[in-house]
């Protein structure tokens, strides 16, 4: 599949076009909405899943082949996240619930650009290792939790102490989900992830149909606020072009340096320059239901998704070359 039918299909996914209707459907003023305790059970149900799905992964990975590639994934984890928000809080002046939300998701790693990469190098002969799902794993939990802990510390406005801050963070439902669910998933091995995997599968249909309900709720959240995207659009698509470079770049640097292949290298830096749109939202709307999704989803899955895929994957990958000193 080339490069703009794989741009095509996937932003002409269910999940893709759900989130367009539900923009149209608040444009137009219709009623719908989602009741509050059904988007909350299906938050849950998406967090939960993700977590027990990467604990399997996990499960199946040598921990001694990955140590250095791991490293440096956790690193990229915490570092892509803080640069985001930055950037965003400094320079595009956004709020701190605003910066620290896209952060989450420029901190997350999106796994269709994940799947783009590794076929892109793939196709060029170079393909990665074998265990950088596992990467991908452990380059989700991280971004997101450091993101967020920022996001809480930087809107306590009840002036609490910063320790009952990230408490209230580290023990509140996204993580026990997200990193609970890593635990668990690692933990109960192939036999009892067999007999519960058709619901929970973040590949299955249960997932991709509640994602879609999902994603057509955050689209007539974001409709809600869309005149907000005529102040700062300009900012937006630079941010969403430049940063994941600057990401792309680091987690090549740091692949080449942990000993990955150039398909490794590359696949790393793209899952570093990626954003988010599956794991990050419903992690962020619960923990920072302030922030303006036009601004997160738009610039993660309307401005970064397309541009790492026709123009990020194969500068990612020349710069691999490069560190890998092939002619």
């Amino acid at each position: 599949m080339s490069t703009t039918d794989l741009l095509r299909a996937n932003l002409l996914s269910p999940i893709a076009l759900s989130f367009a209707l539900g923009i149209v459907a608040r444009l137009v003023r219709s009623e719908f909405s989602l009741p509050k305790d059904i988007y909350i059970g299906i938050s849950i149900f998406l967090l939960w899943s993700l977590g027990l799905q990467g604990g399997i992964e996990l499960h199946h990975s040598s921990l001694r082949a990955i140590a250095w590639p791991a490293a440096a994934t956790v690193a990229l984890g915490c570092l892509t996240p803080v640069s985001a928000y930055l950037v965003l809080r400094r320079l595009g002046r956004f709020t701190a619930a605003d910066s620290a939300a896209m952060a989450a998701h420029y901190g997350s790693v999106s796994a269709v650009t994940f799947i783009a990469a590794t076929t892109f190098v793939k196709g060029q002969g170079a393909e990665a290792e074998g265990f950088m799902p596992t990467l991908l794993t452990l380059l989700e939990s991280p971004g997101i939790a450091v993101a967020l802990m920022i996001g809480a510390i930087q809107t306590n406005t009840r002036g609490r102490p910063i320790h009952e801050v990230l408490h209230e963070v580290l023990t509140g439902r996204t993580m026990v989900l997200l990193v609970g669910g890593l635990v668990v998933g690692f933990l109960i091995g192939d036999r009892n992830w067999e007999v519960i995997q058709p619901f929970y599968d973040t590949r299955g249909a249960i997932f991709r149909g509640l994602l879609c309900l999902f994603m057509l709720e955050m689209g007539v959240t974001a409709g809600a606020r869309l005149g907000d995207l005529r102040k700062v659009g300009g900012f937006l698509l630079g941010f969403g072009m430049l940063m994941p470079l600057v990401h792309g770049a680091l987690g090549v640097w740091l692949g080449h340096l942990a000993g990955l292949s150039i398909g490794g290298a590359t696949v790393l830096g793209t899952m570093a320059a990626s954003a988010s749109y599956i794991a990050a939202p419903p992690a962020v709307r619960l923990t920072l239901p302030d922030a303006n999704p036009t601004y997160y989803l738009t610039s993660a899955l309307v401005i970064t998704f397309p541009f790492n895929l026709m123009i990020g994957i194969p500068v990612y990958f020349q710069l691999a070359r490069w560190l890998g000193g092939a002619p």
